[in-house]
């Protein structure tokens, strides 16, 4: 059905030579073609690389997703990582999550950390967020809260939602807001953009969807699309999280298929309503829209795909997500580039683009900016994914590194975990480093070639081009043992770089 579908000291040369010492200069001169841009970040919530029509889905339905993928830059080569709240950690930070022990879902942020929210607001920008943290609480109290992390309004939830979501506005308690989840989030957003034009001051708003997260849910003129989905999918049965009992259940694919798509396609016209209103109010040509997901398929989502592995993995099925920019000041003309990119690299590229300088710390992410015009051509520096794991400390207690009380989460949810219907987070300190910390799965992508360590049970390191092999299907490490040597030195280098993050050196 789809295979038609096209010591610090000790690595400091080895950190210049992957390029993690953050640049002073704020980049390319195509920063300064005109004013800086008005900046909407949206992120979909487990929404994979195949699940959109301008990518060749055959069921899904996106056409505004489509429509800025016909006239803005298109990242078809576009990555985040296995999991949701290290990518968003990497959005706001331009740095790997695990250098702030955000390792999984779960991991709030760290105080100390220097967000894209605090540098934008200091430069005169209106700051908001809208839906779905998740590296923190976002209850007022909480030192990672959307406002500690510099954004001066938020509606937001501490994990996903569904229709009709309970939101903390600003740190409040919790409250229903009735509606289709993603439209209700947009609706702030609009009106948030509108008080940012009255005060004549730039925005910076982010707008992270609870879609299409499982369980899922949708409206029936949605639903309706996709009544016709593929029979045999009826025989497969897949677990997720009951909308009734906020427990696992099983059900046929077909059916779960239909609410997923039904939650994409609201998501999609969300957009497409807050593109309308950028329109109407004059704002379109100035506005820089990034949308991406935030990980590969769940494997209650998953049909078939050309991609190996799912969201969890660091294969591509894992990491590659849908990633557009859109702004017409900017970016005159289509563009679409297979040169890498991932979500580490929003801070330094928004940074270039305010002519705002990026924070004094080793940074993951590379100024994209270049790409608008197509000087980029290739990426100067390799990209990094990495499922820490981490050696256990036998007979030495975890030390939070926040207050657990702090930590407590409390806006609602579906689904029930430990008998909670909230989350809570956490956050270690780490006082030394260990050989076994430099385990767990991980992966090294540099332009064509990936090396992939201990990606699935027994795996081992593993060699792929994904140029000419794209589903990772093909192993080359013993036919080019050279460039497998080559990349596990430049992972490793970059992992010891991490865990010195990871220990607290950058804040000192």
């Amino acid at each position: 059905m789809f295979g038609a579908w096209a010591g610090a000291s000790k690595t400091l040369l080895a950190l210049a030579a992957l390029g993690l010492v953050a640049a002073g200069s704020v980049g390319a001169a195509s920063a300064q073609r005109s004013p800086r841009p008005n900046i909407v970040l949206l992120m979909g919530d487990d929404h994979g690389w195949e699940e959109t029509g301008y990518n060749g889905h055959p069921f899904v339905k996106t056409p505004t997703l489509d429509e800025m993928a016909a006239s803005g830059l298109r990242l078809d080569h576009f990555y985040a990582h296995p999991s949701c709240s290290p990518t968003r950690g990497s959005v706001l930070t331009g740095r790997h999550p695990n250098r702030y022990g955000t390792f999984h879902p779960g991991c709030s942020i760290r105080p100390e950390e220097i967000t894209i929210a605090q540098l934008l607001r200091k430069a005169g920008y209106a700051t908001a967020h809208f839906g779905k943290w998740h590296v923190g609480p976002v209850k007022a109290g909480s030192p990672t809260n959307p406002g500690a992390m510099g954004f001066d309004e938020w509606l937001s939830h501490d994990n996903f939602f569904e229709m009709n979501p309970q939101l903390s506005r600003n740190g409040g308690p919790p409250q229903r807001y009735e509606g289709e989840g993603s439209e209700v989030i947009v609706n702030e957003a609009v009106r948030f953009i509108a008080k940012a034009v009255k005060r004549g001051k730039p925005f910076f708003v982010v707008v992270w969807f609870g879609s299409p997260h499982e369980p899922y849910s949708g409206l029936e003129r949605d639903l309706a699309l996709y009544d016709n989905l593929p029979q045999e999918y009826a025989a497969r049965m897949v677990r997720l999280t009951s909308n009734k009992t906020g427990r696992q259940v099983r059900r046929p694919l077909r059916e779960v298929l239909r609410e997923r798509y039904a939650e994409i396609t609201a998501m999609d016209r969300a957009i497409g309503k807050l593109r309308s209103r950028l329109k109407t109010q004059g704002l379109q040509r100035n506005t820089l829209l990034w949308y991406c997901g935030d990980n590969g398929i769940p494997s209650s989502g998953l049909a078939e795909s050309r991609f190996r592995g799912l969201k969890g993995k660091v294969y591509e099925g894992g990491v590659r997500v849908p990633g557009l920019i859109e702004w017409p000041a900017g970016i005159p003309k289509p563009r679409a580039t297979q040169v890498n990119a991932v979500t580490s690299d929003m801070l330094p590229t928004l940074c270039a683009l305010a002519g705002v300088k990026p924070p004094d710390r080793p940074l993951d992410g590379v100024n994209l900016a270049p790409l608008f015009d197509g000087r980029m051509t290739s990426r100067p520096r390799p990209i990094c994914f990495w499922s820490f794991r981490g050696a256990p400390r036998r007979g030495q207690p975890r030390e939070p590194y926040i207050d657990p009380e702090l930590q407590k989460g409390t806006t609602p949810l579906v689904k029930l975990l430990g008998g909670l219907r909230t989350r809570n987070f956490v956050n270690y300190r780490y006082k030394e480093i260990r050989e076994g910390d430099f385990t767990g799965p991980r992966a090294i992508l540099d332009n064509r070639y990936k090396l992939v360590i201990d990606g699935e049970r027994n795996s081992g390191v593993e060699l792929f081009d994904l140029q000419s092999d794209p589903g990772e299907s093909k192993n080359l490490v013993h036919s080019q043992p050279e460039l497998a040597g080559q990349l596990q030195t430049r992972l490793r280098a970059w992992q010891e770089s991490v865990l010195h993050s990871l220990l607290g050196e950058d804040y000192r």
